[in-house]
């Protein structure tokens, strides 16, 4: 029997079933951009840990750091003993991403405890209680989280929701846009925004609006920068707090450190984790020391946040991408990736859209070359063909029918190249005579 079968087999029987398998692929070693299965097959990896692993897979001084630290002290808790490493990443990360002239830094497990905390922040800050979110949005599976994430099948069961919380739409130009122009398309959204605060909830309640530049689970959208760049003047006008979520976009996966710097806007507070530990569980909360600070005593906080190994690890991780120059390989990556799905689009009609930024693309497959027929089935046979010839993808969107590509930024041209070839093999042979 081959032992992927049998490790899948022992996770149906040992493991809860809502735990999802995203790619029917098994794993025991990794390296760059590779991944080893349990039979010892190569696989090239474009899903990167779910967009964790942009500096690669085991990064030698990440690997060297990890052992130096776990040798020296396992844990102590930051709330019971300040250690030094904890102190290292917080500076590097506000000097990496300043939000305005001093910034605070708070380390978490999780991208969804890092928007838990950020949550509990803006409301403290603002002494209001609304949250805005969108259309498409996923933020993580924490109660607060999960109630700002939009794909119902996340929170099938799982309610009640937490209260106080709105949903306005994405500025979605690929599906409603009509032909009208992104800028045009964004005023109109920024004029709905008003007007949600006359019918919804009153802009004076709003503590913060929370989105993601560039939209993960929810299908790559792209946040259009007029669109980013007025809601920046909304937030300013009504004394509401921008927070940006940067869990899956940040670390040089659109080819800078955070997505927003495309869009010369500054949050009040962002979010961050995934890549900037190279797998280890860490995340941040980032914002202006006034709004950091005026959060009450142990409102905020917990027994791991800032684990000396994971620090260490996140420390030695940013060190690592500021050596190999991350964010040129993001973009390089991306102009490859973006070249290639476009000469698949102009082949293959079920490829409705290509959208990103820099090295977040992905394609969506849809019916008819319609955007409102989308082919969640054609998705799940194309991570399945890629599965069975050495490649592991993975969808998005609230559908499933949107083919992503999360692939650490080192990867070699040959290897990335390679894996685009068996994308576009596998339309090839899924598509014929339709």
């Amino acid at each position: 029997m081959e032992k992927s079968k049998i490790l899948l087999d022992r996770r149906k029987k040992f493991v809860p079933n809502a735990i999802g398998i995203f790619n029917p692929s098994t794993a025991v070693s990794a390296k760059g951009a590779m991944i080893t299965d349990a039979d010892g097959k190569e696989m090239i990896d474009f899903a990167g840990g779910i967009g964790v692993v942009n500096a690669g897979h085991c990064p030698q001084p990440v690997v060297e750091a990890i052992a130096r630290q776990a040798a020296t002290m396992i844990h102590c808790s930051f709330n019971v003993a300040t250690y030094d490493i904890y102190l290292q990443l917080a500076e590097k990360l506000a000097t990496l991403l300043p939000h305005g002239e001093h910034t605070k830094v708070m380390l978490t497990n999780s991208g969804a405890e890092s928007v838990e905390n950020a949550i509990k922040i803006a409301r403290q800050a603002t002494g209001r209680q609304a949250i805005i979110c969108y259309d498409n949005a996923f933020h993580g599976r924490t109660m607060m989280a999960m109630t700002l994430t939009s794909k119902v099948g996340y929170k099938s069961g799982c309610g009640p929701f937490a209260p106080e919380v709105y949903r306005v739409p994405f500025p979605d130009h690929y599906r409603y846009g009509n032909e009208m122009s992104l800028d045009d398309f964004s005023d109109m959204h920024l004029r709905e925004l008003e007007n949600f605060f006359h019918t919804q909830v009153a802009a004076d309640q709003v503590a913060a609006i929370i989105i993601e530049p560039v939209q993960g689970e929810g299908g790559f959208n792209v946040v259009p920068k007029k669109y980013l760049q007025g809601l920046r003047n909304t937030c300013d006008k009504y004394g509401i707090l921008l927070i940006l979520d940067e869990v899956q976009s940040g670390f040089g996966r659109t080819g800078k450190w955070a997505a927003y710097e495309h869009y010369d806007v500054k949050p009040d507070i962002s979010v961050w984790a995934k890549s900037m530990g190279s797998g280890v569980p860490i995340g941040a909360v980032i914002g202006r020391a006034n709004i950091m600070d005026a959060c009450k005593p142990s409102t905020i906080g917990g027994t791991y946040p800032g684990n000396p190994i994971c620090c260490a690890a996140s420390l030695a991780t940013i060190n690592y991408m500021e050596e190999i120059n991350i964010n040129k390989l993001g973009e390089k990556v991306g102009e490859i990736v973006r070249t290639r799905f476009n000469s698949m689009k102009q082949k293959f009609s079920a490829i409705g859209d290509v959208r990103g930024l820099g090295a977040m693309m992905a394609f969506e497959l849809v019916q008819q070359k319609d955007p409102f027929q989308p082919d969640a089935a054609l998705c799940k046979k194309l991570i399945a063909y890629c599965a069975a010839h050495g490649l592991i993808v993975i969808s998005a969107g609230v559908n499933g029918n949107i083919i992503r590509v999360l692939s650490p930024l080192v990867i070699e041209e040959k290897l990335l190249q390679k894996g685009l070839d068996i994308i576009e093999q596998g339309l090839e042979e899924l598509t014929k005579g339709s």
